[in-house]
């Protein structure tokens, strides 16, 4: 595992793309019990070199129901997005997709070295695309249990999603106390 994040970390195969440059964010081990498989790193996370270091992070760890520490706990928590650098901004705002090198070049090789995964979190459209296919991100985290044991997906954590959860009110009845239950089990097995 450590000559692959190695390889990761020195990766310069989109940097002609790249407007901040690249510099791949992972957060693996062999031991992780838990995947959050995210869209790729936003500016802050660039910046700070800590994937969800910023508000979607702080929803996202109160959604798991899990403190700062757990969650950077790499021997029991994993993050490794589709796109592994920052990829920009686009025009009328957000970030642009991950850049469709990554996820084929590096996805594997990493997920092979971490045999413990019993659970992956497919945090938002691109992850869910990457693994499920096309689909409505709504009806895969309303009808999560289909995609149990192994999959839960969900939502991106973003101040857009806030507006979302007001719509949803099932996320917060059903969604999150299944979601919790789930990785306090799997974190204390």
């Amino acid at each position: 595992m450590a000559q692959v994040v190695r390889e990761v970390q020195a990766c310069t195969v989109c940097a002609p793309f790249l407007p901040l440059g690249p510099k791949p964010l992972i957060h693996v081990s062999t031991t992780a019990r838990i995947l959050i498989a995210s869209q790729a790193p936003g500016t802050k996370a660039h910046l700070s070199g800590k994937s969800f270091y910023d508000p979607s992070g702080n929803r996202l760890r109160t959604w798991l129901d899990l403190s700062e520490e757990q969650f950077y706990d790499t021997s029991q928590v994993a993050i490794l997005p589709m796109g592994l650098c920052y990829p920009g901004r686009l025009p009328k705002g957000g970030d642009k997709p991950p850049r469709p090198e990554c996820a084929p070049l590096w996805r594997e090789r990493v997920l092979s070295h971490m045999p413990g995964i019993r659970l992956v979190l497919l945090v938002g459209s691109y992850s869910q695309e990457h693994t499920l296919g096309r689909g409505s991100v709504t009806q895969r985290v309303r009808h999560f249990r289909d995609y149990l044991p192994k999959y839960f997906p969900l939502p991106h954590p973003s101040w857009r999603t806030g507006v979302w959860e007001r719509r949803a009110p099932w996320f917060q009845d059903d969604v999150i106390p299944t979601l919790r239950t789930l990785v306090r089990e799997i974190l204390t097995s």
